[in-house]
């Protein structure tokens, strides 16, 4: 069955980057002139996608602006002129990428109980998870690498990358064996690792595709690490009981969870913007004479 649908957990708090998320969803940061949250939904697009659910909770309502028709704005926009006509343009556009839909998490209670709120819009379909921390920026969207392997096997996907053995303690960890380039049979995993129970250096970060079976299965899962309800958790019973598929995506990421991550982000999008590109580079090697 065709993936065309995608759920986006963006329920978390932002506590890694206070204050600026006092008042403003970490999703809505922007990298130069788009929130994170719109680099997302573009990339689900760009894969297929036609339905994205997006999860919040209190707070978020600016998430929900943000892909809302804005008839003030775009009135304004109009009386501008020709000059106005290409933002007006992006500015419409933004509300007609995809059906989107929004679902409150009322309790903060981890990333499985999070994704477990989309049961009644996935129905009985595949459908793919696009962490709302996570920005992913490449020619061939990672979501869609993993669209094309679950097409290819009938497996449920996770997305990884190698992390160093100091960082993966605070992600996860997978058994894996390659099958062919950068895919790979997953066979277990565990949720931030001690050092002694580390499988491998490839961990989960940011993307998956699931199949309906993982609400039953989140049903049933005890509170894990932070004693919320892990999404990984779940997924390794999938693991354990059919095997899934791990692809080694390409693509560059963005822990927009991170203020080093915003940083890097904000510098490496802003180089190869078409407006600013130039003159923000040669702004950089500037800077960088005095460092």
């Amino acid at each position: 069955m065709k993936v065309t649908k995608a759920v986006i957990p963006a329920a978390g708090l932002g506590t890694r980057v206070l204050p600026a998320t006092k008042s403003m969803p970490k999703e809505m940061l922007p990298i130069v002139d788009k929130p994170a949250i719109q680099y997302i939904v573009e990339e689900a697009v760009r894969a297929g996608i036609t339905d994205i659910l997006i999860i919040t909770n209190r707070g978020k309502g600016l998430i929900e602006d943000h892909f809302d028709r804005a008839p003030e704005l775009e009135s304004r926009l109009e009386s501008g002129g020709l000059e106005k006509q290409k933002i007006l343009d992006k500015i419409v556009d933004i509300a007609h990428m995809a059906n989107i839909y929004f679902v409150r998490q009322k309790e903060t209670r981890g990333l499985g109980h999070a994704v477990s709120k989309a049961k009644s819009f996935v129905g009985n379909e595949p459908f793919a998870v696009l962490y709302g921390d996570d920005v992913i920026i490449g020619e061939d969207p990672a979501c869609g690498q993993l669209i094309r392997a679950y097409e290819e096997y009938g497996l449920c996907v996770v997305g990884v990358n190698k992390v160093s053995k100091e960082a993966i303690t605070k992600y996860s960890s997978l058994k894996v064996e390659p099958l062919h380039d950068n895919i790979f049979r997953c066979t277990d995993m565990i949720e931030k690792p001690s050092p002694d129970k580390i499988m491998s250096l490839y961990s989960i970060l940011g993307r998956c595709v699931l199949t309906p079976d993982i609400f039953d299965i989140l049903e049933n899962t005890e509170p894990g690490a932070g004693n919320e309800i892990q999404l990984t958790d779940a997924m390794r019973t999938l693991a354990r009981r059919d095997g899934m598929i791990a692809v080694d995506f390409t693509g560059t990421r963005y822990d927009m969870g991170n203020k080093l991550g915003i940083m890097k982000a904000q510098v490496e999008v802003a180089l190869n913007h078409p407006e600013i590109g130039n003159d923000f580079r040669a702004y950089l090697k500037e800077i960088a004479k005095t460092l």
